[in-house]
């Protein structure tokens, strides 16, 4: 049945990906490569019609985080090399074979297991070695790793086509963190070298990372939150330009006058302080807009900002327009994004409920469709 969709809408702006994606090339190495990171269904951009856009602007491989996203870009038939992040699950070996995808591999279990079936199948499984060099997450200690050298020779399942690691402070003020962790890495992959094993990937640098810490050494880049917008560090903000890729978008829905001293929404949390006029906006926390957004947040109408007022609700939110002349039913609003002079950033929003752009992204949800505006090269 065909209908209409509440107003309520996602745009992603691929063109402007393709903008952040310039920016991750002013960092990158003659010799380097980029691997970008479409995990959380990139970063709720959507990782196909992300995917597709930066394959087709020369990214050369993907990572996610679980066997099922791989999936998805495989049957989107994205043919890419894929790094699965979370590793390869047991039960989950035929899968990682049949779909040539990568695993990154931080235990000795996971390792002796991996080996044990790709061997017996005859055949090879691409697998990137994951050190924890001081996340305190996944990962072989340093000590582990070079200890495991003569096992690594000998497992004739594997191939082991890259080293990683991940940095914990990178987009911190204190540098002393990454630096030991740098330190750490590449005296794993000289140890490991020294042995015979000589990974062609070697990477380390997320966003943050590729911008304050990227070694000649490594070859591979691993942006993700730069690609999406987000700010990596306040520290790294005068070297970019980025452009935010979603735009959350709503309409007017309904239009009240109220006098002063009446209470909104569920437990009258806000009252009003004078005659006011209240737009009821289609967006509520199952759509991602955090309850704590409640008498904290802003949108923009008209040009103007004004603020969300009372408790957001599962599918409504209230905002006052009182100060704004002549809103209408069907106004637009604006709750993520904007244009350049006047924009709502996820750093702002991820502000007010004491977050971090990444998860406000990732909350937008399913029931929020998608539109894409079609990006172009000159």
């Amino acid at each position: 049945m065909d209908f209409s969709p509440r107003p309520t809408c996602a745009e992603i702006d691929l063109q402007s990906l393709l903008h952040n994606l310039d920016q991750v090339h002013r960092f990158r190495k003659s010799h380097q490569s980029i691997l970008a990171i479409v995990k959380a269904d990139a970063y709720g951009h959507g990782a196909v019609p992300v995917s597709r856009t930066l394959a087709a602007g020369g990214v050369s491989q993907f990572g996610v985080a679980t066997l099922e996203e791989a999936v998805e870009l495989r049957q989107a038939r994205l043919e890419q090399p894929l790094l699965v992040l979370g590793g390869c699950y047991p039960g989950q070996e035929d899968a990682f074979g049949a779909l040539e995808l990568m695993p990154a591999v931080g235990d000795l279990d996971s390792l002796q297991r991996l080996n044990g079936w790709f061997h017996d199948s005859g055949a090879k499984l691409k697998v990137h070695l994951k050190v924890d060099t001081g996340m305190g997450r996944i990962g072989f200690s340093p000590e582990e790793l070079t200890a495991l050298t003569p096992q690594l020779t000998a497992m004739t399942g594997l191939d082991v086509v890259g080293l990683m690691s991940h940095l914990a402070c990178a987009d911190e003020a204190d540098d002393r963190i990454s630096a030991r962790q740098l330190t750490a890495f590449l005296d794993v992959r000289a140890r490991l070298s020294a042995c015979g094993i000589v990974p062609r990937q070697i990477h380390i640098g997320n966003s943050a990372g590729l911008i304050g810490w990227n070694h000649p050494d490594c070859t591979l880049l691993r942006p993700g939150i730069m690609l999406y917008g987000g700010m990596p560090g306040d520290k790294y903000r005068p070297q970019l330009d980025l452009r935010p890729v979603m735009c959350l978008r709503t309409r007017v829905a309904q239009l009240k006058t109220v006098p002063a001293e009446t209470g909104l929404s569920y437990g009258h949390r806000f009252h009003t302080d004078r005659d006011s006029r209240i737009a009821v906006l289609p967006i509520g926390y199952a759509d991602g807009y955090n309850r704590l957004l409640t008498n904290r947040g802003e949108v923009l109408i008209r040009g103007r900002r004004v603020p969300v007022v009372g408790t957001v609700c599962m599918d409504w939110i209230l905002i006052d327009v009182t100060d704004v002349p002549d809103v209408l039913v069907g106004d637009a609003v604006t709750l993520l994004g904007g244009t350049e002079e006047n924009c709502i950033t996820a750093e702002e929003w991820g502000g007010w409920v004491d977050s971090i752009s990444y998860e406000v992204f990732c909350r937008i949800g399913s029931r929020v469709p998608r539109r894409y505006l079609e990006a172009h090269r000159a």
